[in-house]
């Protein structure tokens, strides 16, 4: 096996099972075993148990941003780029399970260094100005937008988990359903 496949045995594996059990419940030893490395060998590529964890953060934080924005146009109506984020997200949701499930776990947490720290504001800035553009333009209801944001946010992590436990068949219709049931929850 060579380096690049270790290294990328190890962030696998630390996802899974950070993802499953947190970042407390996750020990190296796990990782390593998971991984099929010495618990060392963990060592060489992380400084520590923290910056695997950021070095995941940052790679999926990445990845979610990228998909929220591919193909976006700026220039799109509020409605049209609402139904864009609504798909991207559901695109990431359905093509990284464990990365959500893990960025969802972690964004708040204390052992998030600045990098990371950065990348959710970043994501949250561009949420927040998106809603109050839409909000000054009497789009949407005239509500802070952290406020209108948890309510989308919340209402698709509801949705994508009612899915990862079979509770909801998350299929094209529903999932259009929902979104039109969001619109009209924070349109005016």
């Amino acid at each position: 096996m060579v380096a690049v496949d270790k290294r990328e045995a190890i962030l696998e594996a630390a996802l899974a099972l950070f993802a499953e059990r947190g970042f407390h419940g996750a020990a190296v030893p796990d990782i390593a075993q998971r991984a099929s490395v010495g618990a060392g060998t963990i060592y060489r590529y992380f400084e520590n148990k923290e910056g695997l964890v950021n070095a995941l953060y940052q790679q999926y934080k990445h990845v979610l941003g990228q998909t929220l924005l591919g193909g976006f146009d700026p220039a799109a109506p509020p409605r049209a780029a609402f139904h864009h984020f609504w798909r991207q997200a559901f695109v990431f949701a359905q093509k990284h399970p464990l990365a959500f499930q893990f960025l969802e776990l972690h964004h708040h947490a204390p052992y998030l260094d600045a990098t990371s720290r950065g990348l959710e504001d970043q994501l949250l800035a561009m949420a927040h100005d998106f809603i109050a553009a839409a909000t000054a333009r009497q789009v949407f209801k005239d509500v802070p937008p952290p406020v209108l944001l948890a309510l989308v946010w919340g209402a698709f992590r509801g949705l994508v988990q009612g899915g990862v436990e079979g509770r909801i068949d998350m299929t094209e219709k529903v999932i259009s359903q929902a979104e039109e049931c969001v619109w009209e929850a924070i349109r005016r």
